[in-house]
């Protein structure tokens, strides 16, 4: 990952952080958030069928995803999906049509008191709809028939002249749709508090345009590589988003997910061939003790060169996490709470003042901090930046008292060993779920200090420790761990450089099952909320896997502003 990207990826994170505490604020659903560009409303994703509304975060200013935000929210303030879905047609041109028109709709109702919002949408959709015709996309009859419609409809809705730029260029096609389109569109402005009887009027004017639409392409023998309209829906999502579906995002490095049909035809329920060959070990058995003696001394002089400010870091993170905890009382005091013990000096030294004492709080750490290192085999080029930002983590934790962790997790074969091998064997039944040994590594455990422990942390240089990557049953793994300390705030912070991955599970399963159960795992330990589950990408954003995540470029050297960030999502400023 480049620089300017990680500093796009981390710009699109604060810009979706702002636009999802503006959608929660005026629809009051605590449950909106954005992961991977995509609007969630708890783990059910929010489609954005209007074309307006979808944002290139490379082009499109911060006042255009807050639009975004604004259109979004009142879609689903002053929309009910259940009567939206029942009146929604299945011809794809029409749906289109269709779900442009109840956008439009539920944007004519910005309350009075907000004219900031009504600013925001009525310039991104003038904004829009310069880019839609700059571009030359209206050049084909179907690609200027439907900017037409739109153009007619918003007009006709917000009571305002269609853009001023391309009044001339849609004026003879909008002459030939008047007579067809009159009435539904004077409907529309006269229903626009009405979505059933909105529906009716936006329904005629859906099928006439698919009508149109289908004819213009009959004329053009269905050759549609001819129109332009594939070039537009592809430029501005004008035919996308018909279905609820992911799609791939361009400009940030972002981890790519998907469904998962074994998982969800087993309702949700993860499996395990066989656990027979996992095991939990303690990293530094795994290695030579002369060689876990060097890797320590190549650790030391490579942090060393980094000259890490440990004590500003615990500073920081101290800020974050350190709370007002009872010290004690101080007696004797001139003021506070009465001392009934010293009542006795009042009647014997009435003019005695230290009659009163002061509880007393100093700031102290209730936390335990676990990390959790993803060792699969692409994780090897990124061990050693890994290994010193976790190592400087642990220690600036422990300075200001908290407990930590440091965990891995990889496989015990590549393509299966063992695990694979007893599948074969048994006929190869369908629907495995997980088949690979999993190999659960402790580098430090809570009860020991990071200087006990700094030996077996060098095992993390090992580079045949690192094979596949099975993350949400590490993921479970680690959070029961947690689960098992006496601190009041638990934190799980997982380093990870991808998707899970393991070949002989995607194989028998198909290629998102692991996916599936990651998403699952963080998902309902989000809902639990004993233990915060927090995502950091090495080169990657891991927000489709983690509400709170950030993407980092460990490239670059261990710098103070790497830290501040870490600090931040810990403290939970990088929500999702």
């Amino acid at each position: 990952m480049t620089q300017s990207a990680q500093q796009q990826a981390r710009r699109q994170q604060r810009i979706e952080e702002l636009c999802a505490a503006s959608l929660r604020a005026l629809t009051g659903d605590a449950g909106l958030h954005y992961r991977g560009r995509r609007l969630y409303q708890g783990e059910r994703r929010l489609p954005t069928h209007a074309p307006h509304l979808r944002i290139d975060p490379e082009q499109d200013d911060f006042a255009d995803c807050r639009a975004a935000a604004d259109g979004m929210a009142l879609r689903l303030l002053h929309s009910d999906p259940a009567l939206h879905r029942e009146r929604c047609p299945e011809d794809a041109v029409e749906r289109l049509i269709f779900e442009l028109l109840e956008q439009l709709r539920v944007e004519t109702r910005v309350p009075d008191d907000m004219p900031g919002m009504a600013n925001n949408l009525l310039r991104r959709f003038e904004s829009w709809s310069r880019a839609f015709y700059r571009s030359g996309l209206t050049e084909g009859s179907i690609g200027l028939l439907l900017y037409t419609v739109a153009q007619m409809c918003w007009s006709r809705l917000q009571a305002r002249p269609v853009l001023d730029e391309t009044e001339d260029y849609i004026e003879g096609t909008r002459a030939s749709l008047v007579r067809e389109l009159g009435t539904a569109l004077y409907g529309l402005r006269r229903q626009r508090h009405d979505q059933a009887a909105y529906a009716e009027h936006a329904l005629a004017i859906a099928q006439i345009v698919g009508t149109r639409v289908r004819a213009e392409r009959a004329q053009a023998g269905d050759d549609e590589d001819e129109e332009p309209a594939e070039a537009a829906s592809e430029a501005f999502a004008l035919l996308l988003d018909l279905e609820d579906g992911d799609g791939d995002e361009d400009g940030i490095a972002a981890a790519t997910t998907g469904h998962s049909k074994t998982f969800e035809d087993a309702a949700l329920a993860y499996r395990v061939f066989t656990a027979r060959f996992d095991r939990e070990v303690t990293a530094g058995s795994l290695v030579r003790r002369a060689l876990l003696r060097e890797n320590r001394e190549w650790l030391d002089k490579a942090t060393a060169e980094q000259a890490i400010n440990l004590p500003r870091l615990a500073r920081r993170l101290g800020s974050v996490l350190c709370e007002p905890r009872p010290d004690g009382r101080s007696f004797g005091e001139e003021e506070g709470r009465i001392d009934g013990r010293r009542l006795a000096q009042l009647v014997s030294s009435p003019t005695e003042r230290r009659l009163f004492y002061r509880d007393q709080v100093k700031l102290g750490t209730d936390c335990a901090v676990s990390l959790l290192i993803d060792c699969s085999g692409s994780m090897k080029h990124h061990i050693m930046p890994v290994t010193m930002m976790a190592e400087s983590l642990i220690r600036a934790l422990e300075m200001i008292g908290a407990t930590t962790e440091l965990l891995g997790f990889t496989t015990g074969a590549w393509n299966g060993g063992r695990a694979y091998q007893a599948w074969m064997s048994g006929g190869r039944p369908r629907g495995p779920g997980r088949l690979n040994e999993v190999c659960h590594m402790v580098f430090k455990d809570a009860d020991r200090s990071w200087r006990r422990a700094r030996t077996d942390i060098a095992a993390l240089l090992k580079p045949d420790l690192f094979r596949e990557g099975i993350d949400g049953e590490a993921v479970d793994w680690a959070c029961e761990r947690l689960l098992a300390r006496p601190e009041n705030r638990r934190i799980l912070i997982v380093i990870s450089d991808g998707c899970p991955a393991d070949s002989a599970t995607n194989l028998a399963n198909d290629a998102f099952y692991l996916d599936n159960h990651l998403k699952e795992v963080v998902a309902r330990r989000s809902r639990e909320g004993q233990v915060e589950v927090l995502g950091l990408g090495v080169g990657l954003d891991l927000s489709p896997f983690y509400r709170r995540c950030l993407a980092t470029d460990m490239a670059q050297a261990l710098d103070t502003h790497l830290f501040d960030e870490i600090v931040e999502l810990i403290g939970g400023r990088h929500r999702r």
